[in-house]
């Protein structure tokens, strides 16, 4: 899961990062309105977070020119306590839910759980392959009868394999998908984790449904 932050208050940008990556996301960062749009415009996020007050003007307006140029991932907006105006023109213009500051972290990851749940409409609330199941809401993974506990990297990595059963994965679309756009670490961490994954999720049960495709990425058979 991937999420852009767009938030010009140091603190409250650090807060949210680390809470969505404590959640599994990789997260990208903005400051200003024009550099939201952006990110919004070069990168498929999961979930945009939004500062309704930016330096360089109005988040909303930010918003306006993601929704024109068809850019239709949920978007959460934060705004002050009394700017009930804000909010209005924030789920007006496209925003799909907002929050009030000060908030407390839980329940905003909460919003975002539900924002990703229903949206867009053909993602289930549950994803299964096989005897494999993953619930993004209460963070459970299943192999058949048995739980399965992941670090949410490893998490997120296997949402997407769930997602795209049967489907090569090249290395450089996981990458973007579980590493924020500014990692530039070692692309070996790949290999790492999805090692990890295979270690819980198959030989304990005596699988191997995640492949290796030489040369491109990996696969996740669509029998789990």
């Amino acid at each position: 899961m991937r999420a852009l932050v767009v938030e010009d208050h140091p603190r409250m940008a650090l807060l949210l990062r680390r809470g969505l990556e404590e959640e599994g996301y990789a997260v990208d960062a903005a400051s200003t309105a024009s550099e939201g749009v952006f990110l919004g415009l070069e990168h498929d996020y999961d979930v945009v977070i939004l500062d309704v007050m930016l330096p360089d003007g109005d988040g909303i307006g930010a918003l306006q020119q993601l929704r024109a140029k068809d850019r239709w991932m949920p978007v959460l907006i934060l705004t002050a306590k009394d700017a009930v105006e804000d909010r209005v023109r924030g789920l007006d213009a496209g925003a799909d839910d907002y929050l009030v500051k000060p908030f407390a972290l839980p329940e905003l990851l909460a919003r975002l759980r539900a924002l990703v749940r229903r949206t867009p409409p053909e993602r289930p609330p549950v994803l299964s392959v096989g005897d494999l199941m993953l619930d993004p809401a209460t963070r459970e993974v299943r192999r058949g009868d048995a739980q399965v506990r992941l670090s949410p990297k490893e998490f997120a990595l296997l949402e997407l394999f769930m997602r795209h059963p049967g489907e090569v994965l090249p290395r450089a679309r996981i990458m973007d998908h579980a590493w924020d756009f500014a990692f530039e670490g070692d692309w070996n961490i790949l290999e790492v984790y999805v090692r990890y994954l295979r270690e819980k999720v198959d030989r304990p049960f005596g699988r191997s449904s995640i492949e290796t495709v030489r040369g491109v990425g990996y696969r996740l058979k669509a029998s789990g």
